[in-house]
C-alpha cells in the first residue's frame, strides 16, 4: 500500500483576496477593504468579550489561559507564565464536513 503524501499549501492574505474578489465579481481592492473590515469586526467583537458564529463554518471566542510554570530554553530556568486570555476557534459542522 502506497502511502498517501499530504499536500500542505499555506494561503496568505493577498492570495485569499485574490480568490475572494474572484469568487464574489469584485476588484481586489474592494475585496480587501471587505476582509480588512471583517477581520476588524471580528477582532473589536472579541476584544469587547463577545462570541462571533459564523453559522456552518465556526465560532470565534475569547478563551482563559491559566497561569503556568514555564522553562527559559536559554537559561532552563523555571519561569511564571501569567494568566491570559486568548482568541480561539471551534470549527462548525459545514467546515468539518468539508476539510474530511
Amino acid at each position: 500500500m502506497i502511502a498517501a503524501s499530504i499536500r500542505r499549501v499555506q494561503v496568505n492574505k493577498q492570495e485569499l483576496i485574490t480568490s475572494i474578489a474572484d469568487k464574489a465579481s469584485m476588484t481586489k481592492a474592494d475585496a480587501a477593504r471587505a476582509l480588512d473590515a471583517t477581520l476588524a469586526s471580528v477582532s473589536e467583537a472579541l476584544e469587547q468579550g463577545d462570541t462571533v458564529t459564523l453559522v456552518g463554518f465556526g465560532s470565534f471566542y475569547v478563551g482563559d489561559r491559566a497561569a503556568r510554570t514555564g522553562r527559559n530554553p536559554r537559561t532552563g530556568k523555571n519561569i511564571k507564565i501569567k494568566a491570559a486570555k486568548v482568541p480561539k476557534f471551534r470549527a462548525g459542522k459545514g467546515l468539518k464536513d468539508a476539510v474530511n
